[in-house]
This record gives C-alpha cells, structure tokens and sequence, in this order.
C-alpha cells in the first residue's frame, strides 16, 4: 500500500539516506522514494503507518 509522509528536518543527501534506512529497517521490503526539495517521503509498505512514522522519528526527522 502506498503512504505519504510529510517530514520536516532534512537537508541532504545523507538524511535522505537516514529516512529510506529507517523505513527499510522496520520493512526491508519497502519501496522510499524520497523528495528532499519539498520533504514528501513516498512509502510502499504493508506495515503499519505508526510503525514507520516511529521509525523515522526515531531517526531525528519529524513526520506531520
């Protein structure tokens, strides 16, 4: 099922890389496509929406 994330906080290249690492830690078989220019985080996952705004709050972003 595809999920749309809004998150605030990134800036580059490796943050990019944070978001898709943590998305892919709860769901190794999730599809992230990151836009960093306007912070639309575009998720294909069966998991739980909760689980993954988690992770990605875990990994210092914040998800509106």
């Amino acid at each position: 099922m595809s999920q749309k994330f809004q998150v605030t906080g990134m800036s580059c290249g490796h943050c990019v890389s944070a978001v898709q690492n943590a998305v892919q830690a709860v769901d190794p078989e999730a599809q992230v496509t990151v836009d960093l220019a306007t912070g639309h985080v575009d998720v294909q996952s069966e998991q739980p929406r909760q689980d993954l705004v988690v992770a990605i709050e875990n990994a210092g972003y914040a998800v509106q």
